[in-house]
C-alpha cells in the first residue's frame, strides 16, 4: 500500500535543529523546503502560517481556500494539505508538537483554541487591514526568538505562541460566522470521540464502540455530535472513512480494492455505494474527475 507522506519537523531545513518546534519566514521555509512541500502531504504537528503578501489557494483536505495577505491558516496532525501561488508569498510559519506546548504551559491544552478544537471548525481566519501587521509583528518575534540563544529561551517561545493563539482565538470568534464555531461543555467530549474515531475508524464502524471507550450511552455521544455539528456519530465516523477514501484515491497510486480493504470493507460494491451516497460519485469517478 502507498501512503500519503507524513513529514515530520526534523525534515525542515531550520538554523537550531528540533524535533519539537520550527518557525521560518515563509519564503525561505517554501525555497528551503520546496522538495517536500509541492506534493500533498500531512504533518504530525500543528502548524500556523500568516501570510503578508502573495496570492495563491491553499488546499486542506479537499477544500480550497483563497490565499490573500491576511490570510492565517490553522493545521492539525494528520491533515492532507498542499499550496498553489500566484503571486510569491510573503509571511511567517511556524509548527510545534502537542507536547511543546502542552508540557510548558501549564493548564493549556492545544485542543482549547476554537480553530483546533475540531475538524468542523474552519482552518483559515483573513484578517482585517488593520489586524496584519499587530499580529505578523507577534510572529516576527517569535522568528527572532528562536534564532537566538539564551537562558529561558524555550519558555519564551512557548509563552509567544500561546500570545500568538490567543490573538488569534479572539479574532477567530470575532470573525467566523456563529453557526460555524463549535463550542460547549460538551466540546472535551467531543474532541475524545474524535480522537477515538481517528485511532479505530478504519476496523471499528459502530457508534457503540466509541461509547464504550467514553464510558458513555450511545444517546449521549449521538446528543452531544448533534448539539455541536448536527451530525450523528455514525456520521462522523463515515464522513472520516469517506475522507481517508479521498486522500487514497488522489494522493496514491494504490488501487480500488486496496483502497477499500484497507478502510476495513470486504464487499468493493457496498463500499462504492457507501462513497457514491456521501459524495455523489462512485469512487473511480471521484478520481477521474479530481484529476482533471
Amino acid at each position: 500500500m502507498e501512503h500519503i507522506p507524513t513529514l515530520h519537523i526534523e525534515a525542515f531545513e531550520q538554523e537550531v535543529l528540533s524535533t519539537e518546534f520550527y518557525c521560518n519566514e515563509l519564503a525561505a521555509h517554501l525555497e528551503n523546503n520546496r522538495s517536500l512541500i509541492h506534493k500533498p502531504h500531512s504533518h504530525d504537528f500543528y502548524l500556523c502560517v500568516i501570510f503578508t503578501e502573495g496570492s495563491g489557494f491553499h488546499e486542506i483536505d479537499f477544500n480550497r481556500y483563497t490565499v490573500a495577505p491576511g490570510s492565517v491558516f490553522f493545521l492539525k496532525p494528520g491533515q492532507v494539505h498542499f499550496w498553489n501561488f500566484s503571486n510569491p508569498p510573503k509571511g511567517y510559519i511556524f509548527f510545534h508538537t502537542k507536547e511543546f506546548y502542552e508540557l510548558r504551559y501549564s493548564h493549556a491544552a492545544v485542543s482549547n483554541y476554537t480553530f483546533y478544537a475540531n475538524n468542523y471548525n474552519p482552518p483559515k481566519l483573513q484578517l482585517s487591514d488593520t489586524a496584519i501587521a499587530p499580529i505578523a509583528q507577534r510572529f516576527a518575534e517569535l522568528y527572532t526568538t528562536q534564532t537566538k540563544d539564551f537562558q529561558f529561551k524555550v519558555r519564551k517561545l512557548v509563552s509567544l505562541i500561546a500570545l500568538i493563539y490567543i490573538d488569534l482565538n479572539t479574532l477567530y470568534n470575532a470573525n467566523t460566522p456563529s453557526g460555524n464555531v463549535y463550542a460547549s461543555n460538551y466540546l472535551q467530549t467531543f474532541y475524545e470521540l474524535e480522537h477515538y474515531i481517528n485511532q479505530y475508524y478504519k476496523t471499528e464502524k459502530s457508534a457503540q464502540f466509541y461509547a464504550n471507550q467514553l464510558h458513555r450511552t450511545t444517546k449521549h455521544i449521538n446528543r452531544i455530535s448533534k448539539e455541536l455539528v448536527n451530525k450523528t456519530t455514525t456520521q462522523l465516523i463515515t464522513e472520516r472513512v469517506i475522507l481517508e477514501a479521498k486522500r487514497q484515491l488522489v494522493h496514491s497510486d494504490n488501487s480500488l480494492t486496496d483502497i477499500c480493504f484497507d478502510l476495513g470493507f470486504e464487499d468493493y460494491a457496498y463500499f462504492s455505494r457507501l462513497f457514491k451516497k456521501y459524495t455523489g460519485n462512485t469512487p473511480s469517478s471521484f478520481k477521474k474527475d479530481y484529476n482533471l
